[in-house]
């Protein structure tokens, strides 16, 4: 008897030590979050107010989606990963990196070009980027503002308004392709280059004493739309999914719209993406 109580004692201590070490990895310290470049600002106050509201730090991970993207093939460990186009997610998804259940579409963004303040080279719109002698700096193919670039410096060279050497005229004034967007705003902002490609959402207030930008109309330009998901390996997808929800709430929206993203309605990524854009990235 006595026997048959201590068995039955050391199977409690053992449910009790397995719940709670359960609950306790269930209520991290820390999420690591992979994150687009062109989020910083959003999403470091979006990570202040999650920590706020949870007590859990948020360790993010800026750089450009494609290098992230390698990051995470190679096995760095994530928990979220924020991409700035569809492309970079799905490989993750077609090697079965990521919990597709989570993933959803919950900003938009579009390019403008970005010039320094004083704009020395005097650009004022599509037609000046053809200018013998300009000095143009853009992100790789491989980066999402790159990719988009090209998309546009296409659809501009396909249009006989510019004439039929514009697009190589163009190409012949690119003096930088950089791997995250942020290394070309900064390039602009220093005045190292006479413009760039970049998101909207890249001229932050803080920016704004020393590039301007200038619009793409939309006929030209290329919306890029970022999604967002839980990686199969995070330790906690529950608080995981909590981040996402925070992004995607009307709090995390109004935080969005407040850095130049486009609000709108999440959806999930196998209903939405821009298939052109991913068709000729791949």
């Amino acid at each position: 008897m006595i026997k048959k109580r201590v068995l039955v004692a050391l199977i409690a201590a053992l449910f009790l030590a397995s719940a709670s070490y359960a609950g306790f990895a269930d209520e991290p310290k820390e999420l690591t979050i992979f994150t687009a470049a062109s989020l910083t600002g959003a999403f470091g106050e979006i990570g202040q107010l999650y920590t706020n509201e949870t007590n859990i730090n948020v360790a993010f991970n800026f750089d450009g989606s494609q290098n992230l993207r390698t990051q995470i093939e190679n096995g760095a460990y994530a928990d979220v990963f924020a991409s700035a186009n569809i492309l970079q997610m799905n490989a993750l998804r077609r090697i079965l990196l990521m919990n597709n259940s989570s993933i959803t579409v919950f900003t938009e963004n579009k390019l403008s070009l970005i010039v320094p303040k004083d704009n020395p080279a005097k650009i004022s719109n599509l037609t000046d980027l053809a200018k013998p002698g300009l000095k143009i700096v853009m992100g790789t193919k491989n980066l999402p503002v790159g990719d988009y670039a090209l998309q546009i410096i296409n659809r501009l060279g396909n249009d006989s308004a510019y004439g039929p050497d514009y697009k190589a005229r163009i190409m012949a004034n690119i003096i930088s392709q950089e791997t995250t967007v942020n290394y070309v705003v900064t390039k602009i902002a220093l005045g190292e280059a006479d413009v760039g490609f970049a998101w909207v959402s890249d001229v932050t207030e803080d920016l704004a004493s020393r590039v301007d930008k200038i619009d793409i109309p939309d006929e030209y330009n290329v919306i890029g739309e970022y999604p967002i998901g839980v990686l199969k390996d995070s330790k906690y997808p529950a608080k995981s999914q909590e981040f996402i929800n925070l992004v995607t709430s009307e709090q995390g929206k109004a935080i969005l719209e407040k850095y130049g993203f486009s609000v709108m309605h999440s959806s999930p990524i196998e209903t939405a993406g821009n298939a052109t854009a991913d068709k000729a990235a791949a």
